[in-house]
């Protein structure tokens, strides 16, 4: 998945989204007093003081830390690692130091729900906090760095020859041999992830220290608190998301299983138990739209168009597809991109050096220095990223003049949800206005099976590798899974969630986890999953705005003002307002759920129960 920067993105992380409120925070050590100076307690008047101050302070050098974090994403070096380094642990100490003393406001009566607010943003934002003692930011600022460039230089082999992280993606997806798949994905989850085992178990200790320091039990605990609830009833809330929309997955992977079955042979995936890991198009498993050619069934699997010949045969570069996504967002009714992004943005990989290739969404200035980062191929996949990565982009923009520590979206998830929305709109009837297929190879409705299943292949196998992450991460913060279990952990969780198993048997000598950017990256996971769950909500708002009348699926509120309208003062809202108010004012409901997600894929789920039965489903 991808990732967003924003000028105090990395001063908050993105996991300060939604505040909770004072009451509801995850403290294990006793509230701390009043703040109190030489004149006496502290007042709300203070408050308000230290919160305007904290503002600028962070406006300010989140900026020159972004401009540090852009350079070493782009231009790999000793030297711009080390700058990195040396910027995130100036923001670090800033963010402790700004953290420890907004805890010290919590008892103070009398402050406004805004400045509450701000402050509870302030506590809870930092995803790596550092223990407030002399060398613990700048250790734990050169551990991240070191870990997220030791992924951008990863390496794996193909054909016993070396070949770097985008690459290895993109063979994932078009390789069917399951010998050169076992290779790719054995090479690069050990010569990624093994050397990183001892730096990241340092990292955990380091940053559960500075949790503590801010009243939190460890981490973990930490980033459950940034959701306008208690930690525990987030976890509940997520387990609660998860069992709606499991049996979307358990009938998917069921008949994936089956396919994979009859392609590969008893041999390299039998028809019960788990699937083996490298066969479904992806490095993680997590969504196995490339394998479609796999699955498809004669006849309802044929779509009638292949979205990646039509952008080959149409001449598309990646500059094209980027004018593309933004031409979807004008559409809407929103102002094109500055010209400082054509500029200054990153959409080819560089032949000259080493970058970090993973799609991310910036904005520098906070104001309308945004940008995309991305190793773009002419492929459908990333141009459907490109509309994800846009929709960071026009978030950012939207809400660049609430207050600083209000500029991001109303939770993280919300933020993940907005590009793929619109993502859900590039339809046949899209494709058709944007001249890149014919009206007369729009795909009758016999073909909505085939659709619907490359649709699911993505969006419902993503949904247990999306809770699973941070599960994983959230036991390894609270101790629950320490350094010796950490590889075993992390497999068993994905075949209880997944039903995958590597290729391979693993030991405790590898580090499967640290394979995946978002570990090394310490980006947390569970907005994507959020995201999922949002963007079904999102979509079926804005096709009922639109007044679409037919099957949800093939809804595209391309062009509809109204709906930009709309959506434009739900991202202009940041993270101002709790997101259960961002929400409803979409949406017209302030809970999530998982049921506009059913209610598309509904079709494709009554086809595949029929295609299972007298399967044994499960693993």
């Amino acid at each position: 998945m991808k990732a967003t920067v924003s000028a105090l993105a990395l001063a908050l992380s993105l996991a300060a989204c939604a505040a909770a409120s004072a009451d509801q925070q995850a403290a294990t050590a006793a509230p701390p007093p009043p703040m109190t100076d030489s004149k006496g307690p502290a007042t709300a008047a203070q408050a308000d003081e230290f919160v305007q101050s904290a503002e600028k302070e962070l406006a300010a050098l989140s900026v020159e830390v972004n401009r540090a974090a852009w350079v070493n994403a782009t231009y790999i070096t000793e030297d711009t690692d080390a700058l990195a380094a040396k910027a995130g642990a100036q923001l670090t100490e800033l963010q402790v130091r700004l953290a420890t003393e907004a805890a010290r406001f919590k008892n103070v009566a009398g402050m406004s729900a805004d400045t509450r607010r701000k402050l509870d943003i302030l506590r809870q934002g930092i995803t790596a906090p550092a223990a407030n003692v002399p060398g613990a930011a700048d250790e734990l600022s050169t551990l991240l760095t070191g870990l997220q460039s030791a992924y951008g230089k990863g390496r794996g082999t193909y054909k016993g020859k070396p070949i770097g992280g985008s690459d290895i993606e993109a063979l994932m997806g078009t390789e069917r041999n399951p010998e050169l798949l076992k290779e790719m994905w054995v090479s690069w989850h050990s010569n990624v992830g093994r050397s990183m085992k001892e730096d990241y178990s340092r990292f955990v200790n380091l940053s559960n220290a500075g949790a503590r320091e801010l009243g939190f039990s460890d981490t973990g605990a930490m980033w459950r608190s940034g959701y306008d609830m208690p930690p525990d009833e987030f976890a509940a809330l997520t387990d609660k998301l998860w069992a709606q929309v499991k049996p979307l997955y358990d009938q998917l992977h069921c008949y994936t299983r089956a396919k994979l079955n009859q392609k590969h042979g008893d041999a390299v995936q039998p028809k019960t138990g788990p699937i083996r890991a490298d066969l479904l198009g992806n490095m993680w498993a997590q969504e196995w739209g490339d394998i479609y050619d796999v699955v498809a069934p004669k006849g309802a699997g044929d779509v009638g168009y292949d979205l990646t010949d039509l952008l080959v045969r149409n001449k598309y570069d990646p500059s094209r597809i980027v004018k593309t996504g933004e031409g979807f967002f004008s559409s809407l009714g929103f102002a094109p991109l500055p010209q400082s992004f054509w500029e200054r943005s990153m959409i080819v990989k560089p032949q000259d050096r080493e970058v970090v290739c993973h799609a991310s969404a910036w904005n520098i200035d906070n104001v309308d220095d945004i940008r995309i980062k991305m190793c773009t191929k002419v492929n459908a996949n990333d141009f459907v990223t490109v509309h994800h990565e846009l929709g960071h982009n026009y978030y950012q923009r939207a809400y660049n003049k609430q207050p600083a520590l209000y500029q991001n979206g109303a939770n993280d998830g919300f933020h993940e949800a907005i590009g793929d929305t619109v993502a859900l709109s590039v339809t046949p009837d899209y494709l058709v206005d944007i001249g890149l297929l014919p009206k007369s190879r729009v795909p009758s409705a016999d073909k909505d099976i085939g659709l619907l299943l490359r649709q699911a292949m993505d969006k419902v196998a993503f949904l247990p590798f999306s809770i699973l992450v941070d599960k994983w991460r959230w036991n390894v913060f609270s101790g629950q899974t320490t350094p010796a279990q950490y590889n075993k952990s992390w497999n068993a969780l994905r075949r209880q969630y997944q039903g995958i198993t590597p290729p391979v048997e693993r030991t405790e000598a590898d580090f499967d986890a640290g394979a995946k950017f978002h570990i090394p990256g310490n980006t947390p996971y569970t907005r994507y999953f959020l995201a999922r769950i949002l963007q079904f909500q999102f979509y079926k708002a804005a096709c009922d705005q639109a007044g679409w009348k037919g099957p949800l699926h093939r809804c595209s509120f391309y062009g509809n003002k109204e709906v930009g309208r709309r959506l434009g003062a739900m991202l202009e809202m940041g993270a101002s307002r709790p997101w259960p108010d961002a929400l409803e004012a979409f949406t017209g409901t302030r809970e999530m759920s998982g049921e506009p997600m059913i209610e598309y894929f509904r079709p494709v789920v009554g086809w595949l129960e029929q295609q299972n039965k007298g399967r044994q489903c499960g693993w």
